[in-house]
């Protein structure tokens, strides 16, 4: 094994003029290679501590591996697989808008079928309601039918299937006549303030038929 002169002084924890000293006397074998002074150590005269100790030394002293070149291939390579991890995120990314198109698509047909059938659920009401309204008048004017105006259904229906509407606009839509409003608006003020049934609001006459029977007034 040889060793250079820093090399000796470290592993044998001498110092390099002790060294030095020791090369002038002849007492270190040593050879001189392109100016370099080495010194040569039998690896026999060592014991075993000693051998393992030089071996870690050297192995950790070792040069660091020379990176490796990079090459037009292996950047190509790196490209490749960069661009299948990109094509697999736009594919999750292409399945996620599909399923929340669909969940959009399914919260529109469910909201569309909810309004279809609250409509018709309010003209089911108001049916019923008309029918009620035609059975007490028969009931309350015998023979005598009111004619409805058909063009006042389009305007009062809405109301008629929330219950209150505006008198005036009631008695024109089961088809009175304007004498017969004014007797029944004779009634509804004659009644105002005893008969929890008249509702007032701004200077008008208003009925809850969702809740009370005016066919005494009528």
């Amino acid at each position: 094994m040889r060793f250079s002169i820093d090399e000796y002084a470290k592993t044998f924890k001498m110092s390099k003029e002790m060294i030095q000293n020791k090369l002038r006397t002849k007492r270190l074998n040593y050879i001189i290679e392109g100016g370099v002074t080495y010194i040569i150590v039998p690896r026999s005269s060592l014991d075993e501590e000693k051998r393992q100790e030089i071996a870690q030394t050297i192995k950790s002293s070792a040069p660091a591996p020379t990176p490796q070149k990079t090459t037009v291939g292996m950047i190509i390579t790196l490209y490749q697989k960069e661009n299948q991890q990109l094509k697999l995120k736009i594919k999750e990314l292409e399945a996620k808008v599909d399923r929340l198109v669909n969940d959009k698509e399914q919260m529109l047909i469910a909201e569309r079928e909810r309004i279809e059938e609250i409509y018709t659920a309010k003209d089911e009401q108001l049916k019923n309601l008309l029918e009620v309204i035609n059975t007490k008048l028969l009931l309350s004017q015998g023979n005598t039918v009111h004619d409805v105006d058909v063009t006042a259904i389009s305007s009062v229906a809405p109301t008629l299937a929330t219950g209150i509407i505006e008198l005036k606009r009631y008695l024109k839509f089961i088809g009175m006549s304007s004498e017969e409003r004014k007797a029944v608006k004779r009634r509804f003020e004659f009644a105002f303030g005893s008969d929890v049934r008249i509702i007032q609001k701004e200077g008008e006459f208003y009925v809850d038929l969702s809740k009370y029977d005016y066919t005494d007034f009528l």
